[in-house]
């Protein structure tokens, strides 16, 4: 039996002769008309999603949307204004600050809920220890959620070996989650700022961009083992206190 919803000439016309009810209008639900606005947008932004405009985009579009669509565009802004402003609350860093001993329990144990903390022992002289903080000045500004921070070996950590340096502590809310230790943890001076940011958010401090490890696999299996092994060789009660 033929659907009488179904769009013929021939239900039409019988439609027409009150043969058969009117067709039922099917109700639209906001997720169509979302993926709707969404199929609008992509025609005319390169296949963005809606989620992926920026504040700017979305004003460009605004005029060539009805009044449906416009309440659905409206909240889309209205939210990624509200996820940018929390973004902005939580970015309060963005620089490496230089501490002493007495500096860490407030920067390291009491940095806060949910705070990442990045410290890196070094000391003036040694090519490695300055390409690391050239490179964390950089990772500093992309990711100011995450806090970073550094201090001389010789003051936070008195008779530490440089043979360890450079190290890397990872904290997170107080709590140590991961160190790198010595130059062959970092692979030495072919170190790049990809790379650190690589190492860092594999233990989760920071949230990469990157697709993949910069390193070829190779290098990087040679890495990994390099960081798995490595373990601070200084037996001081100092270190306790980081």
């Amino acid at each position: 039996m033929q659907d009488p919803n179904e769009d013929t000439q021939w239900n039409d016309v019988l439609r027409a002769k009150g043969i058969l009810p009117p067709k039922e209008e099917k109700e639209i639900t906001e997720d169509e008309i979302i993926k709707l606005v969404e199929s609008t947008i992509k025609e005319k932004t390169t296949d963005k999603s809606l989620e992926e405009l920026t504040l700017d985009e979305l004003d460009e579009q605004e005029d060539e949307i009805d009044e449906e669509e416009e309440r659905i565009f409206q909240e889309y802004r209205r939210q990624r204004m509200l996820e940018m402003k929390a973004a902005n609350l939580a970015a309060k860093y963005g620089d490496v600050l230089e501490i002493s001993k007495e500096d860490y329990v407030t920067e390291v144990n009491k940095a806060g809920e949910g705070v990442w903390v990045i410290l890196h022992v070094y000391k003036c002289g040694i090519p490695l220890c300055t390409l690391i903080n050239q490179h964390l000045t950089g990772l500093a500004r992309k990711f100011p959620q995450t806090k970073f921070i550094k201090s001389i070996s010789s003051v936070c950590i008195p008779n530490y070996p440089d043979k360890n340096l450079p190290t890397i502590f990872v904290y997170f809310e107080g709590n140590i989650k991961k160190q790198f230790v010595g130059p062959f943890a970092f692979g030495g001076m072919k170190l790049t700022i990809d790379d650190l940011e690589w190492m860092l958010s594999e233990v989760g401090a920071v949230k990469t961009t990157l697709e993949c490890c910069p390193k070829k696999e190779g290098i990087r299996d040679v890495m990994d083992m390099a960081v798995k092994s490595s373990r601070i060789t200084d037996d001081s009660d100092d270190e306790d206190d980081w």
